[in-house]
């Protein structure tokens, strides 16, 4: 398959027809790529508060509810999308409304209209402290017709535990936005980390650019990229692709589910299957004290 990750700029939105041309545009110009599966960032549905105003796009609280108020038909918008083209498209995450407090949502569309819901795990500093942004729903396996499919949404692949929850998996999504270089660096770092431990594939795609209507967003740092086990059949350094920092567009990657099973069965290294022998010394290592 060929996976496209996005590095996708929000934009200030005058109406509804300048959003569905601008996902139609970026839809189009990576199918005609080849691409099967699209991966679009997290928060990357902001843009959509824009469309009410620019006060409820800058009011942290109002902003959640604007998004939430129009994903249903922001999918069903790429439910078309992912049809025309024969596509897998994992939608840009945005605000969900609960019967509590919004969700941070990501959707895997089939090319079928099927959707997948995906809710990420753990909360940054920022969603929990400031916007009041909660967990949802548990993890995730999506059986499609490009392999099985996982989503760990920014922060949430930094921890290798949510990492192995999806060990059966051959591409987790990382749908990301960082509004720091750091940032950027710990969640490619985290999508590196959790393909060499699962010997899968991890797609990664940000937000890049200048959101100053924003007040939860702001400037954005990031690129997209897909990694891999530096194993056989992968690069040695486990980067597939990477995009320029801060570029907008796609970046591809072909990536055989082949490769992925014979790393798993036959590799170099057999991360995967021996994830079980740290079991008995996991905990905290005790203090030996030497003077």
């Amino acid at each position: 398959m060929k996976i496209a990750s996005a590095a996708y700029p929000l934009d200030e939105l005058t109406s509804w027809a300048q959003y569905e041309d601008k996902i139609a545009d970026w839809v189009a110009e990576a199918a005609g790529q080849g691409a099967d599966l699209l991966v679009f960032p997290e928060y990357g549905a902001m843009e959509l508060a824009t469309l009410d105003s620019a006060e409820v796009a800058g009011d942290l609280e109002r902003s959640l509810f604007a998004v939430s108020d129009r994903l249903a038909e922001a999918d069903s918008l790429q439910v078309r999308l992912a049809a025309d083209h024969g596509i897998h498209i994992v939608a840009a995450s945005g605000p969900a409304a609960t019967a509590t407090r919004p969700v941070n949502r990501a959707r895997l569309i089939a090319p079928t209209g099927q959707i997948g819901v995906q809710d990420k795990q753990i909360m940054t500093r920022f969603e929990e402290e400031v916007w009041d942004v909660v967990p949802g729903g548990p993890l995730q396996i999506f059986d499609t017709d490009l392999g099985r499919i996982g989503i760990l949404i920014c922060y949430d692949c930094e921890f290798p535990l949510l990492g192995r929850a999806l060990m059966d998996c051959d591409i987790i999504c990382v749908p990301s936005v960082t509004e720091t270089l750091a940032g950027y660096w710990r969640v490619r770092i985290g999508a590196m980390a959790r393909a060499l431990e699962q010997q899968c594939v991890t797609a990664m795609s940000s937000v890049v650019g200048d959101a100053d209507w924003s007040e939860a967003l702001g400037m954005s740092f990031g690129a997209g990229g897909v990694f891999g086990p530096p194993d056989r059949g992968f690069p040695e350094t486990g980067v597939i692709a990477v995009g320029e920092l801060n570029q907008p567009g796609w970046t591809y990657a072909d990536v055989d589910l082949a490769q992925i099973a014979e790393v798993r069965l036959d590799g170099v290294v057999l991360n995967r299957r021996n994830w079980t022998r740290q079991e008995p010394r996991s905990g905290k290592a005790p203090t030996m004290r030497l003077r």
